[in-house]
């Protein structure tokens, strides 16, 4: 199930972000670190925190925050 939720987030990452003109404001990326997540906590851990993170990517947040 892990390799599937990477493969999802590659697409999103290659197909629908770069249509929406805006940058992630933290380092790594919302997906990357979704992605990382995913690898180092498995399917279920790792999309809640970047369900997370994603909550956090709004002006007046940022910065570097690796899962």
């Amino acid at each position: 199930m892990s390799n599937a939720g990477i493969k999802i987030i590659q697409w999103y990452k290659n197909k629908i972000s770069p249509k929406t003109g805006i940058e992630c404001l933290f380092v790594p990326s919302c997906s990357e670190y979704t992605k990382l997540a995913v690898k180092k906590y498995g399917f279920f851990k790792g999309v809640f925190m970047g369900l997370g993170r994603i909550k956090r990517c709004r002006p007046g947040n940022g910065g570097v925050d690796y899962p």
